[in-house]
């Protein structure tokens, strides 16, 4: 419905995207998710650009689910990219750049 009444091109279709892949995450159904979260990541670049807050949250959830398929050489850099922009758009004592760099120091130390 989102697409037919604001088109493919449209912020709240990128997070409709993002959030239908994170049900399925947590459903397990990682193949299902995949697809849905590299759209939005792509979509929210092509609107927002690469420094933006809803990119690095994008990026984040892909690398959760590479992390949760055992991909971790996919999920760092992601985690990277994620931190590096929530540090400089939030700051480094925000909850989304803790959530983040606890992320990128679980894979780590994994």
């Amino acid at each position: 419905m989102l697409k037919q009444r604001l088109g493919d091109d449209h912020p709240h279709v990128a997070t409709s995207l993002n959030n239908l892949a994170v049900l399925y995450h947590f459903q397990g159904k990682y193949n299902q998710a995949e697809p849905l979260d590299q759209q939005a990541l792509a979509l929210r670049q092509k609107l927002l650009g690469n420094d933006y807050s809803d990119v690095a949250a994008s990026l984040n959830n892909l690398a959760l689910l590479y992390y949760s398929q055992g991909k971790y050489n996919q999920a760092e850099p992601l985690y990277q990219q994620a931190l590096n922009i929530f540090e400089q758009r939030l700051g480094v004592d925000y909850p989304h750049t803790i959530t983040v760099r606890t992320n990128l120091e679980y894979l780590r130390n994994r």
